[in-house]
């Protein structure tokens, strides 16, 4: 088996498709096919359910492919290791990163990575945080940031920072003021949310449930960024992090308010695969994570 057949099988994993995978490799249909049959045969395993016309991996499939993604990142990072071992690093780191994420706290961190390594080039996929956990288990990502990060099937988590939520409306609503507000007050309130399958809007209604708070939903949107414009359009409130809305706030668009709740924050953090893939790229960025932290915690 050569580095070549591992991206071979990894091409047609991801195209589903024999004649698109020779042509992604620059051989013939029947080689493919070949190679498939070759590595089935040395190791006594079916790798492509053959029982039907869809592109379909057995069990014993899946799991070569993770180990030829592994084999590939791995043979991918001796350039950056060679360069480490120069003093310098390279090649590339591909983020995928929740909207809040990738538009208020990564910035800094970018801006500090790319200076101390300006020979990595670092790419950012804005993600919902479920195609975030896929793209990280699948390769098509090296890190993930997500809020509530948790470990799944190999995928490691850790949780690197907390943000305090706040609540915010536009200026002059009823609710405005400096003092903090109880959950009880926002009973009955217009409120815009998250949709029901984003972690902090799962994380926000037990809050109000336990509460025995109920809000008159107005709207519910998919990220921060609309959820900010909603409140202002429709005028009504919303829990929202405090990093998310300061700009609004320096702006005069929004106001803000402390709330008096327990568990009135979300943890942030990063997803990858495990074990940590031995990028160096990746895990000098995660040093740069960590320190965020006031105690890197992993989640097992």
């Amino acid at each position: 088996m050569h580095i070549e057949g591992f991206k071979v099988f990894c091409d047609l994993c991801d195209t589903g498709n024999f004649s698109r995978a020779a042509e992604a490799s620059g051989i013939t249909q029947s080689a493919v096919s070949q190679q498939i049959r070759a590595v089935e045969k040395r190791f006594g395993v079916p790798l492509v359910d053959r029982s039907n016309n869809h592109f379909t991996l057995t069990p014993e499939g899946r799991i070569y492919l993770e180990v030829c993604r592994d084999i590939l990142a791995r043979y991918d990072s001796l350039g950056s290791r060679f360069r480490v071992a120069r003093g310098k690093l390279g090649g590339k780191l591909r983020v995928a990163s929740v909207i809040s994420i990738a538009l208020h706290d990564l910035p800094p961190l970018l801006r500090q990575f790319r200076k101390n390594h300006p020979g990595v080039e670092v790419t950012v996929d804005y993600r919902k945080a479920e195609e975030i956990y896929d793209a990280v288990g699948d390769g098509r990502a090296d890190l993930g940031l997500v809020a509530y990060p948790k470990a799944r099937p190999g995928l490691r988590a850790i949780t690197c920072w907390q943000e305090k939520l706040v609540l915010v409306m536009p200026p002059k609503h009823p609710m405005g003021g400096r003092r903090p507000i109880s959950l009880h007050q926002l009973d009955g309130e217009r409120f815009v949310g998250l949709t029901p399958d984003i972690p902090t809007r799962q994380h926000l209604d037990k809050v109000l449930r336990q509460a025995g708070v109920k809000v008159t939903l107005v709207a519910e949107l998919e990220n921060i960024e609309t959820v900010k414009a909603a409140v202002e359009a429709e005028q009504a409130i919303s829990i929202i992090p405090e990093t998310s809305v300061r700009q609004e706030i320096k702006q005069g668009r929004l106001v803000s308010r402390p709330i008096d709740a327990e568990r009135i924050w979300r943890p942030m953090g990063a997803v990858t695969r495990r074990p940590i893939p031995d990028k160096p790229s990746l895990l000098e960025f995660l040093s740069l994570l960590t320190p965020r932290a006031k105690a890197l915690i992993p989640v097992v």
